[in-house]
């Protein structure tokens, strides 16, 4: 049996938003290269745990690790350079700046990585992608852009990429598009965080599936 140690170590998160408790002693380990989902209803938590992980949310109490690393203790652009891309379920383009622009944008923070082989490699994984670079993102429909997030969480997500809610709002036929682009992706040395309502669109991608609810892990009796 592997004795490695998990890439992602998520142990008794505690997270408050405006007094409230959004997490409420949450843990989840996940190993390096696994895919892994994060099942719960709207407001259960998913958002909050990626958006900690990310630094965007300060923990109360408990410990968020990666690669050993206590990100708690990291500035909010130090996940970009760690190699942590994150897709936000808002997508969270800038409007006026290009497709490629866009993709870029956190390698800005990561002197280290060949911006033009990880443009490559996004261009490669989402052939869509070429075509529209010169765009602005602006222009581009709801599930172009969903793309895009997910071409610029790949552009810097060398290590590991976290998806909050990719399939949610999205036509059939791009689902069914996204499940195919996440499907490459394995055996890639890349870990997943994928979370969703349910796991009707991507049962077959994942290895592993977490429950959240009311903020805290879901025991089975």
């Amino acid at each position: 049996m592997s004795t490695a140690a998990p890439l992602l170590e998520i142990d008794n998160l505690v997270v408050e938003i405006q007094s409230m408790p959004a997490l409420r002693g949450f843990s989840l380990h996940i190993a390096r290269g696994a895919m892994v989902g994060l099942v719960g209803r709207n407001g259960a938590g998913k958002t909050t745990l990626m958006r900690s992980i990310m630094g965007h949310l300060k923990a109360a109490r408990g410990i968020i690790r990666f690669e050993g690393i206590d990100l708690a203790a990291r500035p909010r652009h130090d996940r970009a350079a760690l190699g942590i891309g994150y897709m936000p379920e808002d997508r969270c383009l800038v409007p006026q700046l290009t497709v490629e622009e866009n993709i870029l944008l956190p390698l800005w923070v990561a002197d280290h990585i060949d911006r033009k082989a990880r443009l490559e490699f996004v261009y490669s994984v989402i052939r869509e992608l070429t075509e529209m670079r010169d765009r602005k993102a602006l222009l581009l429909s709801g599930g172009q852009q969903k793309l895009v997030a997910l071409g610029r969480a790949l552009a810097i997500g060398t290590k590991c990429l976290m998806l909050d809610e990719p399939f949610e709002g999205i036509a059939p036929a791009l689902s069914e598009r996204l499940s195919e682009v996440l499907a490459s992706l394995r055996g890639k040395d890349l870990t997943l965080l994928m979370s969703q309502s349910d796991m009707n669109h991507s049962r077959g991608l994942i290895d592993a599936e977490f429950t959240i609810e009311r903020g805290a892990n879901l025991i089975s009796a």
